[in-house]
């Protein structure tokens, strides 16, 4: 058999072949290409001249790059079209993967080589990035093993292969679970409430169900829509029990014993290495540095957020109170807070959304790119996608110079997880002259389009595309000489300021009138409209702040301590969320079976950097508002201390190149509108 992805793709810009890849094609491929970095690393390991820099960091740096490659395909398509078999396929290389890396890390001939090129640095002249790969590759090795004995190797090699494993699983389940609801309503009663673009998509998804009635779903497009507008309280606690039980219900997709032996595994890994705990392990590599100082920084703001949250939430039970509601529950949240939103500001999503087509929200990002970095975006039809829905670009700046390959995936299906996400197909990197440019998707789950109407986002859509178009940015506008540094590849805690900062400009009037215009008629969004957009961009601020906060405070709460004395995953949830609760406890509802951002994906003892991040968004956006939103020197300037430079310098440094001071914590108080209620 002829394995397309060992062989020269041949495709535009050596794009995916993936009209060409078959499931059965990822195994030998992954296999091969272990092996194939393995025998790069023994050439590295058997070089009889004296270290380098060159013989062995770039050496090392640039090994195993065809399995980078087949990796990040597989894996992409694990998340966003995945079935059975792929899912198999993932739970038989995982493992394998796992102990390469571990193969590598605990190779004590490489440690030795790179171990005898950091101790000589000083003399090296090497240039920062250079530093920065050098530091990074040594202190890689240390995190990992490279000095424990041969007992405590064997030891770190079984956590990481279960642990490789278990993420998985808890995926899995979590997607078994979102797939295996629905609720069929018959009777046009049953839709009381609901705008007609929301019925209009529940009697698609009934259609294709092969059901009669309106359908509805977990996936986000059909659950926060039925939850918001929806008058049959009864029905909207069905939904919201469904989704707040995801993965703790006893089935075979039960998440709670592997969220205690995640976090159980994260935390014997840790000490293994030397660390009071996973948080300690994973801060050293941030921002942040330490667990103490984040859990400062989130109870700082708990402080600050709570009194705006009670005064928020006071108003939404005296509204229930109007319909005879004694007791708010959190099926009544969004329901409640968009009935608010309409009395405060006559603001809905449903006069929104005819000005927010999503063509031409994504131009109007493609737009704000161009005027701020000089990008220009062209569809094309020549570049294979893994789904047909799936939408193709090529990149390129005003020189007309190729910049990068852009994809856009923008609907829900069976095979795909929920949420929102950017990837990469391939990260840029410079070599032998040739700067290999980089391959980005991001992945959404809007409501797709209907008979009748386009896909028309809400406003929470709009900035949800715009979140993840300045991740893709951040990939796309990569300026580095190696892969491990480029991009997104930068502390954790530092990622999200590409992508919160480019949520500002959908706030902004002159922005907005780019792209806001109303499906029919072209007309342009009216400024009161815009006036109110602004005005309403803090509602509910309070809460919101709170309910991010619970969120990391949860993951510290599991990742900073000893997770031994968790007895019960649900009981442990509830004591952490004291602090934050603003609704009755749901007996079967459980976040962490469903955390998925900490318990399969990076975020563990890092969920607190989306709030870190917005301090750094709110005053590097107040740059921009000072000179003008698409002042090209400051777009310039963010361009190259920040999008360009991926992970080659520190981020504070970074930060500070482009600011000219470190970033005014106050500024994100500002933007919330919760600084009067700190000074109170």
């Amino acid at each position: 058999m002829t394995n397309p992805l060992l062989r020269e793709f041949k495709t535009p810009f050596d794009t995916a072949p993936f009209s060409k890849i078959e499931n059965e094609h990822f195994q030998p491929a992954i296999e091969a290409t272990i092996q194939e970095a393995k025998d790069e690393i023994d050439k590295i390991t058997a070089n009889p001249d004296a270290p380098t820099f060159e013989n062995t960091l770039e050496a090392l740096e640039f090994s195993g790059e065809r399995l980078s490659r087949i990796t990040s395909l597989f894996f992409n398509l694990n998340a966003a079209e995945t079935n059975e078999e792929i899912q198999g396929i993932a739970q038989l290389v995982s493992p394998m993967l796992s102990e390469f890396s571990n193969d590598v890390r605990l190779d004590e001939e490489l440690f030795r080589r790179i171990e005898s090129v950091y101790v000589s640095r000083d003399k090296l002249e090497l240039n920062p990035e250079q530093t920065m790969l050098l530091e990074k590759n040594y202190k890689a090795f240390v995190r990992n093993g490279a000095n424990l004995n041969q007992d405590d190797k064997k030891k770190l090699r079984e956590i990481d292969k279960e642990l490789s494993t278990l993420s998985l699983k808890f995926g899995e389940h979590v997607l078994a679970e979102t797939n295996a609801f629905e609720m069929i309503l018959t009777e046009e009663s049953d839709l009381d409430g609901l705008p007609e673009g929301v019925r209009e998509a529940a009697k698609l998804l009934a259609k294709e169900k092969g059901v009669e009635g309106w359908a509805f779903s977990l996936d986000y497009p059909s659950y926060i829509p039925f939850v918001t507008y929806s008058k049959r309280r009864d029905l909207r606690e069905k939904m919201a029990r469904a989704f707040g039980s995801r993965a703790n219900l006893g089935n075979e997709n039960d998440n709670r014993e592997i969220v205690m032996r995640i976090a159980t595994l994260r935390h014997q890994r840790a000490t293994l290495l030397g660390y009071n705990s996973h948080a300690d392990f994973v801060l050293e590599e941030r921002m942040a540095e330490k667990p103490e100082k984040v859990e400062a920084f989130l109870k700082d703001l708990l402080s600050k957020a709570k009194p705006a949250a009670l005064k928020d939430l006071e108003k939404l039970k005296a509204l229930a109170s109007k319909d005879g509601i004694s007791e708010l529950q959190k099926w009544d949240s969004s329901f409640y807070s968009e009935k608010l939103k309409q009395e405060l500001f006559d603001l809905d999503d449903e006069k929104l959304k005819p000005y927010f087509q999503l063509e031409n929200v994504l131009q109007g990002a493609f737009e704000v790119a161009n005027r701020l970095y000089g990008i220009h975006f062209k569809p094309v039809d020549n570049i294979e996608t893994y789904h047909d829905e799936v939408r193709t670009y090529e990149v390129r700046d005003e020189n007309d110079r190729f910049i990068a390959v852009f994809y856009a995936d923008f609907f829900p299906r069976k095979g795909k997880r929920n949420g929102a996400w950017m990837t990469s197909f391939k990260n840029q990197w410079k070599k032998d002259g040739v700067d290999s440019r980089p391959h980005i998707a991001i992945v959404c789950n809007f409501t797709r389009p209907t008979e009748s109407r386009p896909s028309l986002l809400t406003f929470n859509e709009v900035t949800t595309l715009f979140h993840e178009f300045g991740h893709a940015l951040h990939g796309m506008l990569a300026d580095t000489t190696y892969p491990n540094l480029s991009g997104t590849s930068v502390y954790w805690d530092f990622v999200e300021l590409p992508s919160q900062i480019m949520e500002n400009w959908c706030y902004e009037e002159e922005a907005l009138s780019l792209f806001a215009k109303h499906y029919k008629t072209g007309e342009k969004i009216p400024m009161d409209l815009v006036r109110k957009i602004k005005e309403s961009s803090n509602f509910l601020e309070g809460m919101a702040t709170l309910r991010q906060l619970s969120f990391g405070m949860l993951d510290m709460a599991y990742h900073g301590h000893d997770p031994s004395g968790i007895q019960d995953v649900k009981e442990f949830e509830q004591q952490v969320f004291a602090e934050t609760q603003m609704y009755p406890d749901v007996p079967e509802s459980c976040m962490s079976t469903a955390f998925s951002h900490i318990f399969q994906g990076g975020y563990s003892s890092g969920y607190y950097s989306y709030k870190w991040a917005e301090v750094l968004d709110a005053d590097a956006f107040e740059a921009f508002k000072e000179k003008g939103i698409f002042d090209q020197e400051t777009g310039e300037k963010f361009k190259s201390f920040i999008l360009s430079r991926g992970g080659t310098e520190k981020p504070m440094e970074l930060y500070v190149k482009f600011r000219g001071r470190e970033p005014d914590a106050n500024a994100l108080l500002r933007r919330a509108g919760l600084l009067s209620e700190a000074l109170n």
